[in-house]
């Protein structure tokens, strides 16, 4: 079964968020009024969508980025990296403050997540406007469901005119955005947003396929969900399959969702294979929970038989 048609360099556009990402690992989470050891630490290029893009392009994938930095020392700074990363970044807008975002975990991989996301650093209606010829020329393009619904209704209806697939993850209110929903290729939620959709958990292999054929009647030719403890279920029409957690050590759950979801975009768009692609994702998850901080290291997982495109070839 093919999801995605075939295409042997597709070009891939990410919209969402971009930050500067701090990441500490600590002996222990501080109580209040406490102070603790950092015993490592990490600044680097962060936020949903540029992690994505960069697991996008570690895999070989030519990928490019629309999002908003600011016009500070931080913008400067996370857009080198992602430039240097091989992130096409001529659709990033600059305004505002950079986002700041800051992962703090302990030995046990417990983690506390401190956010500034500006309101002016979200995606609008205007900014997807201007960027509307690089959504009618990408093959797939990348939503984070943290945006405002509007730009995203925008830009998911312009590449569906454009007959480009689109790939989404997070919570959705399935009532209020099922114009959005409908026009979606892939979808993926973690298990706190599945839980929010269904209203209930989804804990079992048996609650997530019973959500997932319902979500797949909805329009997505594949939905992904995240069972806590257990793994990813891949669904489809007419079929399904789970990808159990690794056995690997984690040092750091952030950041697991974004390579999941770029391992399933970077071999769905090479082969078209669920199957072949949900390997794909449960490793490049597997890779990113080992390490500090959300930003993937994908490389070694890139096929050697994909030659990869640069930006605007």
């Amino acid at each position: 079964m093919g999801i995605f048609a075939a295409a042997r360099h597709p070009e891939v556009l990410v919209a969402g968020q971009i930050g500067r990402d701090i990441a500490l690992r600590a002996t222990h989470l501080p109580a209040t009024g406490e102070s603790t050891a950092v015993t490592e630490r990490r600044e680097m290029l962060g936020g949903k969508g540029a992690n994505q893009a960069v697991g996008l392009a570690q895999l070989g994938v030519s990928v490019g980025l629309i999002g908003v930095v600011g016009e500070d020392d931080a913008g400067v700074a996370v857009l080198e990296q992602a430039r240097a990363d091989g992130i096409d970044i001529s659709h990033v807008i600059r305004r505002g403050q950079t986002p700041l975002l800051v992962d703090v975990v302990d030995g046990s991989a417990n983690r506390q997540l401190f956010e500034h996301v500006p309101d002016d650093a979200l995606l609008t209606v205007d900014d997807i406007q201007a960027a509307g010829p690089a959504f009618a020329a990408a093959k797939t393009v990348s939503l984070q469901l943290q945006q405002p619904h509007g730009a995203l209704l925008l830009a998911a209806q312009k590449v569906h005119k454009a007959g480009g697939k689109v790939v989404a993850d997070g919570a959705i209110d399935l009532a209020a955005d099922k114009d959005l929903f409908s026009l979606l290729t892939v979808f993926r939620a973690d298990a706190a947003e599945a839980e929010l959709i269904a209203g209930q958990p989804i804990d079992t292999v048996a609650a997530a396929r019973a959500l997932a054929g319902r979500l797949v009647d909805r329009g997505p030719e594949l939905v992904c969900l995240a069972i806590s403890g257990v793994g990813d279920l891949l669904a489809w029409h007419g079929g399904d399959s789970l990808f159990p957690h690794s056995d690997a050590p984690v040092v750091d759950r952030t950041g697991a969702g974004d390579a999941f979801v770029a391992g399933l975009i970077a071999s769905l768009g090479e082969y078209g294979d669920p199957e072949r692609a949900g390997q794909l994702a449960a490793a490049a998850t597997s890779v990113v929970v080992q390490r500090l901080g959300g930003r993937p290291a994908l490389q070694d997982l890139a096929d050697p038989t994909r030659t990869q495109v640069s930006p605007g070839e």
